[in-house]
């Protein structure tokens, strides 16, 4: 389903959901004409090692010379001729992917980071070569659309979450479908592989999360998780945790094994939470709220240590990623049609990103190299891939 949330919470059918709704009328992700509110949920799960809190810049300086046949008055510099820190995003739009035929709700880099993977409100399934922008394989198989996709740690398998109800894992290998897990009751929102990958955890509009043995294809655990959606699931870098999130506002750790909740977050006003995931080095957990907000964590204090501001996000679930490539950026997709790139230790925003149409509901970062992908919705349905040369 997409991804624009009522502000106001609300039961949920089986047969409307309030979290979603695309830009281009009745139907949502789904292929008829039945008025469905659908939400796009924007998760991009990458995992970086041994990321700290704190960070610092350095800069570079540019040498010039010229030829002394006359002296003519000094013109200060433009920005553009600015001597550049090193260590500060400097983005820029390199390719322009085209192929969904409705809004674009996920996207995805492999581990490996050669294919970007995107789903959508078209029901398919599509990877890209993340450096030419070449489609390489589409896969088709829900009858409904998609909500959000991940890869095994391997790269092997890529999951999608339907609103048909289905979770499929999809074989590289094969070109085709695995495996189809099914037991949620309504809507599959999120979805996301353990490190071994040998578990996947899913949460929907059932209000539950459940845990899966990949290898059978059978549900280990239904955890009664929330009493509104469920928006985003994840577990932390070793597997013994899992975060989740939803339209109740609250913020839930688990333990992996036994299924018992460890803790609840949740901040003083109660926004709806659209997305969480841990850092890449487990101690935190990033949340995006419909404040217009991005907080981190400390989960074992029940403490929120930095907040993000600037980007709007008040009706659509937007996914934050962390970026380590080059410095330690969080970056986020806006309403307002633009990214933003946040200093994870400052919380100043260094650089934003314009060139979409319509609203940004995704991004993701690579794992190795200085590239965004960023996907829009029903005015737009490109996918932006941003390169960071700047050395």
């Amino acid at each position: 389903m997409f991804r624009q949330l009522a502000r106001s919470r609300q039961t949920v059918s089986p047969s409307v959901s309030p979290r979603r709704q695309l830009a281009n009328g009745p139907g949502g992700f789904a292929h008829n004409t039945k008025s469905r509110k659908a939400i796009l949920f924007v998760h991009v799960i990458v995992h970086f090692q041994n990321m700290d809190v704190n960070a610092t810049v350095e800069s570079a300086v540019i040498d010039k010379s010229t030829i002394p046949v006359s002296n003519p008055p000094e013109v200060p510099p433009t920005a553009s001729e600015q001597p550049r820190d090193p260590l500060e995003p400097y983005y820029r739009s390199r390719y322009t992917l085209s192929g969904h035929t409705r809004a674009i709700s996920s996207l995805k880099f492999s581990p490996d980071g050669t294919i970007l993977a995107s789903s959508g409100a078209d029901k398919l399934v599509k990877l890209w070569d993340a450096y030419t922008g070449e489609v390489i394989r589409t896969f088709e198989g829900h009858t409904e659309g998609i909500s959000d996709i991940a890869w095994s740690s391997d790269g092997d398998y890529l999951a999608s979450a339907s609103d048909d109800k289905t979770i499929i894992i999809w074989s590289l290998e094969r070109s085709a479908a695995a495996r189809t897990l099914i037991g949620h009751t309504n809507f599959v929102f999120c979805l996301n592989f353990n490190p071994s990958s040998n578990l996947l955890v899913s949460g929907g509009f059932d209000e539950t999360v459940r845990v899966w043995d990949v290898a059978r294809g059978k549900s280990l655990k239904v955890l009664p998780a929330h009493s509104d959606p469920v928006t985003a699931v994840s577990f932390n870098h070793d597997g013994t945790l899992i975060v989740s999130c939803a339209m109740d506002g609250l913020i839930r750790i688990w333990d992996a094994d036994s299924g018992q909740c460890l803790k609840t977050l949740v901040d003083d006003d109660n926004p709806i939470c659209s997305h969480v995931k841990f850092s890449p080095n487990s101690k935190f957990v990033l949340a995006s709220t419909q404040d217009s907000t991005i907080r981190l964590w400390n989960y074992h204090t029940s403490r929120c240590v930095k907040t993000y501001t600037g980007h709007t996000n008040r009706t659509y679930c937007l996914v934050p990623c962390f970026s380590t490539t080059k410095g330690k950026y969080i970056v986020s997709g806006s309403e307002d049609n633009k990214i933003y790139i946040w200093d994870l230790q400052t919380r100043q925003v260094l650089q934003i990103l314009e060139g979409h149409r319509d609203v940004v509901l995704t991004v993701a970062t690579h794992p190795t190299r200085n590239i965004i992908a960023s996907a829009s919705m029903e005015k737009d349905l490109t996918i932006r891939i941003w390169h960071d040369d700047c050395l």
